[in-house]
């Protein structure tokens, strides 16, 4: 098993402290388990492609496929076994930059309701971190 490196981009500004603290935590706990980044991006500016070649790209939208935690915890698990890098992309409030969709590896909805994109950040950083845990056995998840 490799160590795997966890990128968090989200389009546009945090604007919520306490959320923002929230992904922090959660992201600090993983890092127990894996290397975790998180950062804004500009859909015109980054090109997640090339900075991150062999990574899954796994970008977030409200009509992805949609995951219980026990297949998340697989796709992590399936991650740390092939030492593949993992790439989260939270959309902004235009959603995702045009033909991004189709160059992602896996196109991901947390919940079919709508959720701030903080929020969104959030869950998606805490499904990361149970997902660990679970595969570590270490009581969180329960």
């Amino acid at each position: 098993m490799g160590v795997v490196r966890l990128s968090l981009y989200y389009i546009g500004k945090p604007r919520d402290a306490h959320a923002n603290a929230m992904v922090q935590e959660f992201l600090k706990r993983t890092g127990r388990y894996a290397r975790c980044e998180m950062s804004e991006i500009k859909p015109g500016r980054a090109e997640i492609w090339t900075k991150h070649p062999s990574a899954m790209k796994i970008l977030l939208d409200p009509a992805g496929r949609r995951l219980d935690s026990a297949h998340f915890i697989a796709l992590i698990a399936k991650s740390e076994r092939e030492a593949r890098d993992l790439v989260f992309v939270l959309g902004g409030a235009d959603g995702l930059p045009d033909g991004w969709r189709e160059r992602a590896d896996l196109i991901l909805s947390l919940s079919p309701m709508t959720f701030p994109h903080e929020l969104a950040r959030v869950m998606l950083a805490e499904q990361i971190y149970r997902a660990f845990t679970s595969l570590r056995g270490h009581p969180y998840p329960r």
